[in-house]
């Protein structure tokens, strides 16, 4: 069953039951508690909630105390239906949550925040009218079942993102503060503008020193390269990569400066002080923030966490973190993709580099390069020799990537396996690129480089999608399996519970209306990797269900394929540990 929502004020809402085509049911009920009226649903039998945006909708739900099982995400789908018909605003992640591009029937699902309070029949009926539309427009795919995986996947991750960022990453703050007085000095009563912690202002003076005794600021590129300039060095920019081969005091100095600037401002107490509460780092998640279908964040920078500071991230008292990662993905993503037997073959062991060692002489290293040569376009050097021994070794691979190379450099689009679509080329590429009219004039000089850019984006688009497809789906099924694991006290894991149940670390007293997730849940996703806090006691079932998402992804997206997708799973309490 579909069930279309719009939600009014106060908690109150307004239903439509849907058949399967998407039209109505019934008319339409009005309630007073929405978040009642879903968990009568939910207990009722499967239902899936036809909804403008989880990102709007969701999250109130589950403060209230209540997780769904399936959604469509109209805004989500709408993405990926624009971006699949080549339409501009197919790819809509600089927008604000609520103001996804969009279709007539549309218009009134995103109201601005500052208007007037909506009438729900009229939201309701738009609701249902695009809902529809949607549908249609899915089974009229060349792919239609793969395409509406794709859809209900991507929908699936809504709830994830919502999920994660409502249960949070489990965080100790006195950790955190312990790392960073370790690398800057001890944390200082305040920073005024421009200042710096104890160790920067320590490295700054010695900066200084390397230079002669001359004030230089070691933030400022320009000044940094004059004063290069003025010891004899000519440097091209203060890059990490520049630096590393500078001869001069100066140059490490201005390394490890740079490092710990760079936590400082972005995982420093400034950033302690504004993402973690409660003992736990809650990020906003952006489903499909990248047009290749991976994630972004807003804020936070969830997905750049670095290793350092995974120190920090620490189980509760009694519960561990699964942390689960798809070794080598997107190489066994192409193998599958490609249909190449032997490819295949040397997928389906576990270290897919060691197994392609034997056509490079046994040189795992030369097999890698190979491998990210052949998805990334690399073909310099020693890449291009390499290349062309997998090219002979493993043709149909080598085809494959090279097809989608050659549409990208042509100006056509190209599609992820379940067919998410990269964004056409752009006004200015097509008129750098196309051929004129007039005999007598010459062809723009960077139109070569133009297309090779274009294929290079295009070669990589249709492995890294087709990975995100994978990660998606697993995502989709572990959430589901999590949710069926009992708790030891032979409750439903999908229930919220107030945080002072969850014994807290010394460092994080209980916060008033703070709730925490009960059973195993997800609490990270980064591209190929995930982690799952839950009880110490349910491990075993939570490994189980990561193993077994992770075969049913591989058979879902890929059908039946020898490759293996295997997961490499750490049970520690502290993310640091993992690897």
């Amino acid at each position: 069953m579909r069930v279309a929502v719009a939600a009014g004020a106060g908690g109150s809402a307004l239903l439509c039951e849907l058949r399967e085509d998407g039209s109505p049911r019934d008319g339409l009920v009005h309630v007073n508690d929405l978040s009642t009226a879903v968990a009568d649903y939910e207990l009722a039998g499967p239902v899936r909630w036809v909804w403008a945006s989880g990102v709007g909708l969701y999250p109130s739900l589950l403060q209230a105390g209540q997780r769904v099982a399936r959604c469509h995400d109209v805004e989500l789908a709408e993405r990926l239906l624009l971006g699949r018909d080549g339409q501009v605003g197919g790819f809509a992640s600089s927008l604000p949550p609520d103001r996804a591009a969009r279709g007539t029937a549309q218009e009134t699902l995103f109201d601005p925040a500052d208007a007037a309070p909506p009438d729900l029949t009229g939201t309701l009926d738009a609701l249902i009218a695009a809902h529809a539309d949607q549908l249609r427009r899915i089974a009229a795919d060349d792919h239609p079942a793969r395409f509406g995986m794709l859809v209900a996947a991507e929908s699936a991750g809504g709830l994830v993102a919502a999920e994660m960022s409502f249960a949070g990453l489990p965080w100790r703050t006195d950790v955190h503060d312990s790392l960073l007085a370790g690398l800057l000095g001890p944390r200082p009563p305040a920073v005024p503008a421009g200042g710096r912690p104890p160790r920067l202002a320590e490295l700054a003076a010695r900066i200084d020193e390397a230079f002669g005794g001359r004030r230089v600021n070691p933030d400022s590129p320009a000044q940094l390269i004059r004063a290069f300039a003025a010891d004899g060095v000519r440097v091209p920019s203060t890059r990490f990569s520049v630096l590393r081969d500078v001869d001069h005091p100066a140059a490490p100095l201005l390394i490890e400066y740079k490092e710990l600037a760079r936590m400082h401002a972005a995982h420093g107490w400034a950033w302690m002080d504004s993402w973690v509460s409660g003992g736990r780092f809650r990020p906003e998640y952006v489903v499909g923030g990248v047009v290749s279908g991976r994630w972004a964040s807003r804020g936070g920078g969830a997905l750049q966490i670095p290793k350092v500071l995974r120190r920090a991230v620490v189980a509760d008292p009694g519960w561990a973190l699964v942390v689960a990662d798809a070794a080598q993905l997107e190489p066994r993503v192409l193998a599958a993709l490609a249909g190449d037997r032997a490819f295949a073959e040397a997928a389906a062991s576990g270290d897919l580099y060691l197994a392609l060692a034997g056509v490079f002489g046994g040189d795992r290293a030369k097999a890698k390069i190979a491998l990210l040569s052949a998805m990334y376009g690399g073909a310099g050097g020693e890449a291009g020799q390499l290349l062309s021994v997998l090219r002979q070794r493993f043709p149909l691979a080598s085809r494959y990537v090279e097809a989608a190379a050659r549409a990208g450099q042509e100006g056509h689009v190209v599609r992820s396996v379940l067919g998410r679509t990269c964004p056409p080329p752009s006004a200015a590429w097509r008129a750098i690129t196309e051929e004129s009219g007039d005999p007598d004039s010459e062809r723009d000089p960077g139109a070569g480089a133009a297309s090779r850019a274009r294929g290079r984006f295009t070669r990589n688009f249709v492995v890294q999608a087709s990975a995100a497809d994978w990660a998606l789906v697993l995502l989709a099924g572990l959430r589901r399996r999590l949710a069926l694991i009992s708790l030891p006290d032979g409750d439903s894991g999908a229930r919220l519970t107030p945080q002072a149940s969850v014994p807290p670390q010394a460092s994080v007293p209980p916060v008033a209306g703070v709730t925490r997730m009960a059973g195993p849940h997800l609490v990270f996703f980064q591209h190929d990797e995930v982690i799952v806090h839950c009880p110490e006691s349910l491990v075993e079932p939570v490994v189980a269900a990561i193993g077994e998402a992770g075969e049913e992804a591989g058979r879902l997206v890929f059908g039946a394929t020898p490759v293996r997708f295997p997961l490499t799973t750490a049970v520690v309490s502290c993310y640091g540990d993992a690897k």
